[in-house]
């Protein structure tokens, strides 16, 4: 069998850093996909970013643009907002308060998207890790899984649960980052009864955008997360508490001891 190699690369790229760890036999066609891929997310960013007034995005949102005329992912990403929103009974959209603005999916969707041109082109074992929101492939060495902690927004530096597993996703929706930034698509106005939930599945495409939902649920993400085919969540609530679906741990989920009871 070929030895292990460890290939690392960080890119500042989408307002936030993107980093991958890359477990496999070094060869020629992973290297160049790692490059494939940064230019991929470089390019997301250009379409996508509702900061630049001339990327796709920002020129559909005026009226500039048709889906039609904009690049074929546009019209794939709005397919799978709409989606998301019909899972979730309207607490995802891709027009936070009137606005469009996909952001809540895109960032999942092409670090999911980046994992796969890695493993297309032979990575078995790889870690993409975007902003925060995680695509897993493989294990992190010979018989161990991969381990990501997820913060505890209450103890600055600790972790409040860890997942372990191979193939998986993970993301994380809340304020501890970036503040209020989620809003409610029925109110306007940003939910308060959580302060982070993770959800942990197969696919970032979907984890990702299903945890912005089950934030905007708050204490109702329990059972609708719970009713998701292969998705556990992992809550922390803004009394202290944190809450967790049935199936967390047979998923890989491990809840620290200190953080608060489940009720």
């Amino acid at each position: 069998m070929s030895e292990r190699h460890r290939l690392c690369h960080t890119e500042e790229v989408m307002g936030t850093v993107f980093s991958f760890d890359i477990r496999d036999p070094a060869t020629s066609a992973i290297e160049s996909a790692l490059g494939d891929a940064v230019c991929w997310l470089h390019r997301v960013d250009a379409v996508f970013s509702t900061y630049r007034p001339g990327s796709q995005i920002s020129r559909l949102a005026r009226g500039e643009l048709t889906v039609a005329e904009c690049d074929a992912e546009v019209a794939e990403v709005l397919r799978l907002c709409r989606g998301a929103g019909h899972r979730s009974g309207g607490a995802f959209t891709a027009s936070p308060g009137g606005r469009l603005d996909p952001s809540g999916m895109v960032k999942g969707w092409a670090t999911e998207r980046a994992s796969r041109m890695l493993y297309a082109a032979g990575s078995r074992h790889h870690l993409v890790n975007g902003g925060g929101d995680i695509q897993a492939r493989g294990g992190s060495a010979p018989g161990r899984p991969w381990r990501c902690g997820i913060a505890d927004p209450w103890r600055g530096g600790e972790v409040a649960a860890v997942v372990s597993g191979r193939d998986l996703a993970v993301a994380t929706s809340g304020t501890a980052e970036r503040g209020h930034h989620i809003l409610d698509p029925a109110t306007g106005a940003p939910p308060t009864a959580l302060v982070s939930i993770t959800l942990v599945g197969r696919h970032l495409t979907e984890v990702d955008a299903l945890a912005t939902a089950a934030f905007v649920k708050g204490e109702r993400a329990r059972d609708w997360v719970a009713s998701l085919p292969g998705v556990e969540a992992f809550a922390q609530t803004a009394d202290g508490r944190t809450w967790w679906t049935p199936g967390f741990a047979a998923r890989g989920g491990t809840v620290n001891d200190r953080a608060g009871a489940a009720r």
